[in-house]
């Protein structure tokens, strides 16, 4: 029996993109009582808050730093999240993501690994299908399963891309700023549009459809460090049809601090078989 292709719904971009099926609750909020809404273009604010340019400008700084590959991550939404690392000067990641839960039809753990020119991943298969379809229970295999680059060359669900290192898309989210407010030191919020973000990994284009005009107007909060790197970015989807409102929340530490996958031990690894592959493409 072969296996059943994921919907992209639930291992859109990078592995890492949360399911965004359910509805997550709370905010995300940070920060103080928010000033005054402002526009993106520079109109200056009230007194004693930053121009509205100055703090987009500020976020769009805050993104610099994920370029040079070397930070921890995670990512969550709605029954989905995501931890790991970026070591670009090892050309290697490492991340850990749990896609459902207890009560999904098919939820899902993975172990990846990347060590260019090579990946890994080990799966945790469990629910109703992964049960029933025997070819689904024979890829827990409790070992790491390599990857053929040329099979997976390309693809946002198994690749890793080493010229764009951010498996969030943070800059490219930040980019959309349609208005921006400071709301304490550090922090802000505002709304973004996204509907030319399908390149984030948080996100994907039947995602950005699915709302519409609403799109463009999503609001968002944001946190940076001390130094001035984005330490926190949480979108506020709306409700679209028969999908609930859902948040997603990315969080950025360790600058400069990361250090190198470890690839993992030969007895722990097997050639992935043909299924690990229809499972994703």
């Amino acid at each position: 029996m072969t296996v059943r292709r994921l919907g992209a719904g639930l291992v859109a971009a990078a592995l890492i993109t949360p399911a965004l099926a359910a509805c997550a609750n709370g905010t995300g909020t940070a920060g103080s009582t928010p000033s005054p809404s402002v526009t993106a273009s520079g109109t200056a604010s009230p007194s004693g808050a930053p121009a509205a340019g100055d703090a987009k400008q500020a976020l769009l700084d805050s993104t610099k730093e994920i370029s040079n590959g070397n930070f921890k991550f995670t990512l969550a939404g709605a029954g989905s999240t995501a931890e790991g690392q970026v070591h670009q000067p090892s050309q290697s990641a490492a991340m850990k993501i749990a896609i459902g839960g207890p009560s999904s039809d098919l939820a899902m753990k993975l172990d990846v690994i990347h060590f260019k020119p090579d990946s890994w991943v080990k799966l945790e298969l469990t629910g109703p299908t992964a049960d029933s379809l025997p070819a689904i229970k024979q890829l827990n295999l409790g070992k790491y399963q390599h990857l053929d680059q040329a099979r997976i060359k390309g693809n946002r669900n198994l690749g890793f891309d080493f010229e764009k290192v951010d498996p969030a898309g943070s800059a490219v989210l930040t980019q959309g700023i349609t208005e921006v407010r400071s709301t304490g030191t550090g922090a802000y919020a505002g709304t973004l549009d996204i509907t030319k973000a399908a390149e984030a990994g948080s996100l994907n284009a039947a995602t950005i459809a699915a709302l519409g005009t609403q799109a463009k107007t999503v609001p968002f909060t944001a946190k940076v460090d001390p130094q001035g790197r984005l330490s926190e970015l949480v979108l506020q989807l709306p409700a679209a049809g028969q999908t609930a409102a859902q948040e997603i929340r990315m969080t950025y530490s360790d600058y400069g601090a990361a250090t190198a996958a470890q690839k993992p031990p030969a007895a722990q690894v097997v050639e992935a078989p043909a299924e690990l592959y229809s499972l994703f493409n």
